[in-house]
């Protein structure tokens, strides 16, 4: 090898070693971001809505929708409106089949983007786990509903803990307004809901209802903060 190539061959070398660090380096420091499995990594993420005209509300009527929370990697979970209450027993069977339910009627909430309490359930530990990472929602992230050819957003202000023994504290999770049973509602509200087994089963606490239902629920509250049509 000629004397000049003999002196640039090391730094070649290092070039291309170089490179390939480059090149592997986002792929291996690819770590699962909070609340992702391999199955939510498959979804796609969910845009932060645009051009919101406010919170707008609706007629409140219950309607089927669909449901999306960025931050866990939900996208477009189908929520299926019944008469009822939450995790009685047509809403156990609804979210057995792996999607969301959202009861309506005396005992139950409003529609979609509706003044009052619009709840929904899902399972966290059997079925799809639809919710499986609902407790680590945070104060200010997005849920997004669809409804129609409206789309809702409302932000998370609370957490809820409730217990299914206790009447006060399930009147608090179906209020209208939540947390204060018998005020009139004045705004668009949500409630996500879901089980906490595991948190009950780990402080040695195996009670259940007829449903298989654990004692306690882990409510994420939250207020409509815009609307646009989709």
């Amino acid at each position: 090898m000629p004397a000049p190539l003999r002196l640039l061959a090391p730094l070649l070398v290092a070039a291309v070693a170089l490179a390939g660090c480059d090149a592997a380096g986002p792929e291996a420091d690819r770590r699962p971001a909070r609340g992702e499995t391999a199955r939510e990594q498959a979804l796609l993420p969910v845009s932060e809505p645009l051009e919101l005209s406010g919170p707008r509300p609706s007629d409140g009527r219950a309607r089927r929708g669909s449901l999306s929370i960025p931050a866990l990697g939900i996208r477009d979970l189908a929520v299926v409106p019944y008469r009822g209450y939450t995790d009685d027993g047509p809403g156990t069977v609804i979210q057995n089949g792996g999607v969301a339910a959202s009861p309506h009627g005396l005992r139950g909430g409003v529609g979609p983007g509706g003044i009052g309490n619009y709840q929904v359930t899902a399972h966290r530990t059997s079925s799809t786990r639809a919710f499986e990472f609902l407790p680590t929602l945070r104060v200010g992230e997005r849920v997004v509903v669809d409804a129609g050819r409206r789309r809702y957003v409302y932000e998370i202000v609370a957490t809820r803990r409730t217990s299914f023994r206790s009447e006060r504290s399930l009147a608090e999770q179906r209020a209208a307004v939540p947390g204060h049973p018998g005020r009139a509602p004045t705004r668009a509200m949500i409630t996500l809901s879901t089980c906490a087994t595991r948190e009950d089963h780990a402080a040695g606490n195996f009670w259940s209802d007829e449903f298989h239902n654990p004692e306690h629920r882990i409510d994420k509250i939250g207020v409509l903060v815009g609307s646009r049509t989709v």
